[in-house]
């Protein structure tokens, strides 16, 4: 797959808070890098006198912090503060924000604990690796569950789980848009580290999405999704055909994932090695649950892999 329908020009003025739709308006964090882009999207829904909901305050910096409870009308303007999952460029900045506003701060939990049985197993074990960027101290006033309704003045939020990114991920459909986190992302697709991230729950994820009706994804990186069908489409295809690339390398012998993601991820900015070759683990990983792959050994991210009994 070559073409992709991700776009890469989307270039915001950091502080600056933007309309996107009708009570929904955007400000982007000043913390732009390889892995967040232009940097992280908080939205703001609500405003012109009614009280706001902060959804991702972003990193722990406190111009953006401030440029957040400017737009909102000052800091007790701010009811609540929503986090689609514990990674500090989206939720390092709750803490501070809160204590600033008073508002409390929900989420799925800390993270760790939406971890299925075997990615416990596996950071239980050690020798896996991960926790890129995870925000340990994330511990939220309140929890959210799927189907758990955030109520304004005159709209409602549906809580939306949609692990893989994150166990702990979170969506939110507001009418005909979905806060998509980093599950759905306007510039690249996510990544998918062990054992925070889980590629099987991840494509369950892509799937639930895709038989729901939002058509506006509004993302926690880049510019607002305005073909999400494509873009789920194209996700699921992008995972079907990297696991059969991962696939032919495996029949030419047991691998490790280093040497796996030299091989298919081949022009790649040498600085994304080490993010693809935690892809290439978790595809590993999901092919395993379905026998189509083996450890040589106990599973770590050093360990080599080969072929399993189902994949022919």
């Amino acid at each position: 797959m070559t073409d992709t329908p991700f776009s890469l020009d989307f270039a915001p003025e950091h502080g600056v808070a933007v309309e996107v739709l009708p009570g929904i308006r955007r400000l982007t964090a000043p913390n732009p890098s390889p892995m967040t882009f232009t940097g992280t999207n908080t939205w703001l829904v609500g405003g012109g006198g009614e009280r706001v909901t902060v959804i991702d305050p972003g990193p722990d910096d406190p111009a953006h912090l401030a440029a957040i409870i400017e737009a909102a009308g000052g800091a007790r303007q701010i009811e609540r503060i929503l986090v689609t999952h514990p990674h500090v460029d989206h939720s390092a900045g709750a803490p501070r924000l809160a204590r600033l506003s008073g508002a409390p701060v929900l989420g799925y939990g800390p993270a760790g604990s939406g971890r299925s049985a075997l990615m416990k197993r596996l950071a239980e074990s050690g020798g896996i690796g991960g926790g890129e960027g995870v925000d340990t101290g994330f511990a939220p006033d309140e929890m959210l569950r799927e189907g758990d309704v955030v109520r304004g003045n005159g709209w409602q939020l549906e809580v939306i789980e949609t692990p893989g990114h994150m166990a702990e991920h979170l969506s939110f459909a507001l009418g005909d848009a979905l806060f998509s986190g980093d599950h759905v992302m306007g510039w690249a697709t996510t990544l998918v580290s062990p054992p925070d991230g889980d590629l099987a729950a991840f494509l369950d994820a892509i799937d639930k999405l895709r038989a729901r009706s939002e058509s506006l994804y509004l993302p926690g990186h880049g510019d607002v999704v305005h073909n999400p069908l494509e873009v789920l489409d194209w996700i699921r295809a992008h995972r079907a055909e990297r696991t059969e690339q991962i696939r032919a390398a495996l029949a030419r012998g047991p691998r490790t994932a280093a040497e796996i993601t030299r091989a298919v991820y081949v022009g790649l900015d040498p600085q994304l090695l080490p993010m693809a070759e935690r892809n290439v683990l978790a595809h590993l990983l999901a092919m395993i649950e379905k026998g189509e792959a083996a450890p040589v050994g106990r599973p770590s991210a050093r360990g080599r892999f080969m072929l399993g009994t189902c994949a022919g």
